[in-house]
């Protein structure tokens, strides 16, 4: 179990004040945001599986649409304690440590025909996120900074070496706040349609923001919880159901091929969870609803080591603007464009893997510093 906390005082401070994810604002909405309205609705599937991601009923890799998958095992793979909670990862191969963080909703079985061709070449970890997964679904106040712990103490416990982070979605912007809270261990981040915004984009919400009131904190706020449970109960026993999976997924895939009996099996298996529902709550009312405090361009100004982005141009939420203006605002990055939706690792997994490999052979390599294999 971590009884630290990686992130130094001064630099969770900093992050906390200052990064952000996709928040809802009173302006009109653009393709570059997620909105909470968005994640609500369509949200627990937003990355292709369910709040508590889980893995299907398939017993071994088979060389399907993206090539060998992931083979799967009733029992899990890997546990880790972290906290006081078990958190599940997957770890293959040889050579330089990648690390692979999914999205919101997301589970290790997100990557499932990227891990075996990534450890063809490198050790590849993929681990699910507290809360999601086969790790605990723990009934704690979640925020941004939480998953950030969470991998940087993975990495300095498990991996024990210089890393590669790559994310998608919120594991997207996770992986960049590792990287400001362990510059040290981290030698380049790849982001698949990362989440987050500019600061720009999100002071308008913050200047409309009221001073909370004696009616609003007593009779506003309780009456207003009670709706959201109502409703938000009802929002996730509708989207488990696997008639509601498939469309919502088809809807974010651009190409519908994957999105088959093993990813819906993933994402209606998972909710019996007896916390499942509560976290999904949490997310949804706390989570997501206070986002404001972190912003790209904070993160991206500390971040010093190499940046891939690998972007899905189709995605309905998180257009090649985005992408287009990190890497404008960020000097050390290299974009790829890819025909595929908000989930371009499991829409075009052959496409993303070719990138991410020609990527990592001529511009990332193992530091030659032996303090850093030490860390």
């Amino acid at each position: 179990m971590s009884a630290s906390c990686a992130v130094t005082p001064s630099v969770r401070t900093e992050l906390s004040k200052r990064l952000t994810f996709p928040a809802q604002t009173r302006r009109p909405r653009n393709k570059c945001e997620i909105s909470r309205r968005g994640f609500a609705v369509r949200g627990i599937v937003a990355s292709g599986v369910s709040v508590m991601g889980s893995p299907p009923p398939s017993a071994a890799s088979q060389p399907i649409q993206g090539g060998e998958r992931l083979a799967f095992k009733p029992e899990g793979y890997n546990f880790w304690e972290w906290r006081g909670h078990k958190i599940h990862y997957v770890v293959q191969g040889e050579g330089l440590p990648l690390v692979l963080i999914h999205g919101f909703g997301a589970s290790v079985f997100h990557w499932r025909y990227n891990i075996p061709e990534l450890a063809k070449k490198y050790k590849v970890y993929a681990l699910d996120l507290l809360g999601f997964g086969w790790s605990d679904k723990a009934l704690i106040e979640y925020d941004a900074m939480v998953w950030t712990d969470q991998v940087i103490d993975f990495i300095k416990e498990v991996v024990k070496e210089p890393t590669v982070v790559v994310g998608n979605s919120l594991g997207g912007f996770t992986a960049l706040s590792v990287a400001v809270g362990l510059p040290e261990q981290v030698t380049g981040v790849a982001l698949l349609n990362s989440a987050g915004q500019f600061a720009s984009e999100s002071s308008k919400k913050q200047e409309e923001e009221a001073e909370e009131t004696v009616l609003t904190k007593f009779v506003v706020k309780p009456l207003k919880e009670v709706f959201q449970r109502v409703v938000l109960g009802f929002l996730f026993w509708q989207a488990k159901q696997p008639s509601r999976i498939e469309s919502v997924l088809k809807s974010v895939y651009v190409n519908a091929a994957n999105v088959d009996d093993y990813l819906v099996e993933s994402i209606s298996k998972p909710a019996t969870d007896p916390n499942a529902g509560e976290v999904y709550y949490r997310l949804m009312t706390r989570f997501l609803t206070n986002q404001s405090r972190y912003t790209l361009d904070s993160v991206l100004s500390k971040m010093t080591c190499p940046l891939l982005l690998l972007w899905g141009d189709l995605d309905p939420w998180v257009g090649p603007a985005k992408a287009e203006k990190i890497k404008a605002f960020y000097s050390k990055s290299s974009l790829v464009h890819l025909q595929a939706g908000h989930c371009p690792h499991d829409e075009v997994p052959e496409a993303v893997n070719i990138a991410l490999l020609d990527w990592l052979s001529n511009v990332v390599t193992e530091p030659s510093s032996p303090e850093l294999s030490e860390v």
